[in-house]
C-alpha cells in the first residue's frame, strides 16, 4: 500500500503547478518533493507526472490516480474532523465555480445567511461562464445550468430551469411579434452569446435548432441581456435572469409555444466520491432549500409555466 503522505505530496504538486510551489507550500525541498514523487511512481510501477524544465503534466495514469488520491484525502480529512469535534463540522474552506450571473444574482446576497449558520466554513466563489475543470482546479463543487451528460462526476439537480423567447415593448412595437419560427429567423434580430448559439427550441413539432443573426455578437450574457432591454432584438433568457423585467412589464414573452428543453437545470456537481465532506454537503443542502422545485425567481410566472405550450403570453 502506498504512503498516505507520498500520495499528499502528488496531490499538492498537481495542485500547485510544480514540485518547488509543493514544497513551499509543505515547507520541503525540492529534493525532497521530486524524491517522494519518484518514490510513488516506482511503487505503483507507473509514470503519474511527465516532467520538462518548464512545468509537468499528469499521465493517463496519473489523472487517474489524482482523482482517486484526492476523494482518499477528503475521506481523511472528514475522519479528522469527525474525531476531532465529534461530528462532521462543516470547515475549512469552501471553493465553489458559478456562473457569471446566476452567481451574482442567486448566490452572493445569501451568502451572509450562509456563513452566518456556518461560522467555521470560508467561501472561495469564483465566477466564470465557462465549465471549469473541477478536479484539475482544485474546486469542491461547481454550479451549472446545463442538460448533463454522463462523466466521472456527480451532480445533484437544484432547480428547473425555464428558458422563454422575450423582447422589449421597444421592440415589438418597432417591428410587431413574430407570429413563427420562420418569421422569428427571417424578420428579428435574434441575441445570443457565442456559447448559446444555436437555440435549441422545444415546441408543437419537437426540437428545433435556430441560428441567431443580430448586429451584436459577444461573448457576454450580461450584455446580451442590456441589449434586450435597450430594444435592440429578442432573446432566449432565464426566467431566474429576466423575472423582475417581466413582472414589471419592461419585457414581453413571445411564441410562447416555444421554450428551451425542460432537460437543463440548475445542478451542484462534484467529484465523485464516496464520502461527501461535510462543507460541500451543507452549502449544496443550503441551495436546494433555498431555490426547490419551484424557486423564487419564478413566483407570479405561474401562468405560464405550469401550462404545456398554450400559444399564451403572461399578462
Amino acid at each position: 500500500m502506498s504512503n498516505l503522505t507520498d500520495m499528499e505530496i502528488f496531490a499538492r504538486v498537481v495542485s500547485a503547478g510544480s514540485m518547488s510551489a509543493a514544497g513551499r507550500e509543505m515547507s520541503l525541498s525540492p529534493a525532497v518533493v521530486s524524491k517522494r514523487i519518484r518514490r510513488l511512481e516506482d511503487k505503483l510501477g507507473t509514470r503519474l507526472l511527465q516532467r520538462t524544465t518548464r512545468q509537468i503534466a499528469m499521465t493517463e495514469a496519473g489523472q487517474g490516480f489524482y482523482e482517486r488520491v484526492i476523494a482518499i484525502l477528503a475521506s481523511v480529512e472528514e475522519a479528522e474532523a469527525f474525531v476531532s469535534r465529534g461530528s462532521a463540522e462543516a470547515r475549512g474552506n469552501l471553493k465553489v465555480a458559478a456562473p457569471t450571473s446566476f452567481g451574482r444574482l442567486h448566490i452572493a446576497p445569501y451568502l451572509g445567511q450562509f456563513l452566518d449558520a456556518n461560522p467555521d466554513l470560508s467561501v472561495s466563489l469564483d465566477l466564470d461562464d465557462g465549465f471549469v475543470d473541477i478536479v484539475g482546479d482544485g474546486y469542491d463543487l461547481a454550479i451549472r445550468i446545463a442538460e448533463l451528460s454522463d462523466s466521472s462526476l456527480v451532480a445533484r439537480r437544484l432547480a428547473p430551469i425555464h428558458r422563454i423567447l422575450v423582447a422589449s415593448p421597444d421592440y415589438l412595437s418597432k417591428h410587431g411579434e413574430p407570429r413563427s419560427i420562420q418569421d422569428l429567423t427571417e424578420n428579428h434580430v435574434c441575441l445570443a452569446a457565442a456559447n448559446q448559439d444555436p437555440w435549441r427550441l422545444v415546441g408543437p413539432d419537437g426540437l428545433e435548432n435556430v441560428r441567431t443573426i443580430a448586429p451584436v455578437r459577444t461573448n457576454s450574457s450580461e450584455v446580451v441581456r442590456e441589449c434586450l432591454l435597450a430594444g435592440v432584438g429578442i432573446a432566449l433568457r432565464s426566467t431566474w435572469d429576466i423575472g423582475p423585467e417581466l413582472r414589471e412589464g419592461k419585457l414581453k414573452i413571445v411564441l410562447p409555444d416555444y421554450r428551451a428543453s425542460k432537460d437543463v437545470g440548475l445542478h451542484a456537481v462534484y467529484p465523485s466520491r464516496r464520502f461527501l465532506p461535510a462543507k460541500v454537503r451543507v452549502f449544496i443542502d443550503f441551495l436546494a432549500h433555498l431555490y426547490g422545485p419551484s424557486p423564487y425567481w419564478d413566483d407570479g410566472l405561474d401562468a405560464w409555466l405550469t401550462l404545456p405550450t398554450t400559444g399564451r403570453a403572461v399578462s
